[in-house]
């Protein structure tokens, strides 16, 4: 029995290496064995970035000024126009402000009308009618737009009121808000104007004004 095992397992093993020789399997694990081996992912090369040092680098310097303090830098704004400063000694108690009359007003008003007349039109003129935010408090003279946008500078000027002793008070004109700002305080209270009182602006030159100023409870006064 054991000689016809051997016989018939002889037999098989015969048989299964004729099929895989019909299949060309020995080959194939041949070539499989020489083939490279596949290339890594990309992934696994993926460079990491370092960590950002939490202290700041410090930029080098020139030997020359190594060890010299370093420089501290600020900014500084300068403004594109500026008035001179005036002092006043008039002392205003804006506590015992005095409101014109409607009347009253409407007459100083009459009045700046005629004289702005009698002026003629060599000049570009207009009326302004002084009210407490012009005399006291926020000091703020914004003028008639159409004047502004066919006469004045169209961007920020310095804008001289001349007075009747010819003097000159310097105002800064904001074009783009159309109005005297700084420096028309100091106009204000030298001639102690006061709400009511209306002002005939008569433009003699591009940057200057000729003032009318029409007291709201007196007689006309020319200011220049």
């Amino acid at each position: 029995m054991v000689a016809a095992y051997e016989e018939s397992r002889q037999k098989r093993l015969e048989e299964n290496k004729k099929r895989m020789e019909a299949l060309n399997l020995h080959q194939l694990s041949q070539s499989l064995h020489k083939s490279p081996s596949p290339k890594p992912s990309p992934a696994k090369f993926r460079i990491t970035p370092k960590p950002k040092s939490k202290h700041l680098l410090v930029p080098r310097r020139s030997t020359r000024v190594a060890n010299l303090p370093t420089p501290l830098y600020k900014e500084v704004v300068v403004d594109r126009v500026t008035i001179p400063r005036r002092s006043y000694n008039r002392h205003r108690d804006y506590s015992k402000r005095v409101y014109a009359s409607d009347e009253a007003r409407e007459e100083a008003l009459e009045k700046a009308n005629k004289l702005e007349s009698d002026l003629g039109s060599h000049c570009p003129t207009f009326v302004k009618t002084m009210l407490q935010s012009h005399v006291s408090g926020g000091f703020w003279l914004g003028l008639p737009v159409h004047f502004c946008k066919g006469n004045l500078p169209k961007g920020d000027e310095v804008m001289n009121l001349i007075d009747e002793d010819g003097n000159e008070y310097p105002t800064i004109y904001l074009a783009r808000k159309t109005g005297l700002s700084g420096g028309w305080k100091g106009f204000a209270v030298a001639h102690d104007l006061a709400d009511g009182d209306a002002l005939v602006f008569q433009l003699i030159k591009r940057t200057t004004f000729k003032v009318y100023i029409i007291r709201v409870n007196g007689p006309a006064e020319e200011e220049g």
